[in-house]
Parts: structure tokens; sequence; C-alpha cells
């Protein structure tokens, strides 16, 4: 198996930071409840697709972003895809972000 195709087939996690840019504020109330339950559906989608979700945690002290949503997907493509419905869902106009996904170390169940 090439080294791509294993890295597609192995689990992924996924680690998304976020703030709200300022302009978010500024959204009118009805426009924001529209968005979010966009962004709800697109997290819907993955979680019907095998994602787990393992919970947003707001981040204190000394930090870019002010949450860390905490996923796994079943590959890289899966977290990938998740990430570009949400970006056609127009999340990233208002918050900014950074994304990380970690694969499985060889043996880092091994006692």
């Amino acid at each position: 198996m090439s080294e791509q195709t294993q890295a597609s087939a192995t689990p992924c996690a996924w680690l998304h930071y976020a703030r709200p840019r300022p302009h978010w504020y500024l959204v009118p109330e009805a426009e924001k409840a529209a968005l979010k339950s966009a962004w709800a559906a697109v997290a819907k989608a993955a979680q019907d697709a095998g994602a787990v979700h393992q919970g947003c945690f707001h981040i204190r002290g000394q930090h870019d972003f002010e949450t860390v949503d905490i996923w796994m997907f079943a590959s890289s493509q899966a977290a990938y895809g998740h990430w570009q419905a949400l970006v056609e869902a127009r999340y990233p106009e208002y918050f900014a972000f950074s994304n990380g996904i970690g694969l499985e170390l060889p043996g880092a169940g091994d006692a």
C-alpha cells in the first residue's frame, strides 16, 4: 500500500481552532441563525458519515484563538471534505481559524 493510500485509510484527529472575525458581531441575528444552521447541518452530515465530535473547548491563556473543536474522522480525506463543506457554507468569512490534523503514530498504543 502506498504511503498516501495508507494515510488516507488511517483514522484522523482534526483540531479546529477558531475565533469570530470582528464583522461577525455586525451580522443581523436572522442571518447569524441561518449561517449557524448551515454549519450545524455540515456537522450533522459529518457525524452521519461516521465522524465523532469530541467536543468544543474554550481556550484560556495566551492563545490566538477562542475555541478548539476536536473531531475524529475515518481518514484525512474525510476531515478535508468536512472542511470544504464548511468553506462552501461561508464559515471562513466570519471566523479566523487554524486547522491541524493528527494521524496515529505507529506503536503509540504499545505499552
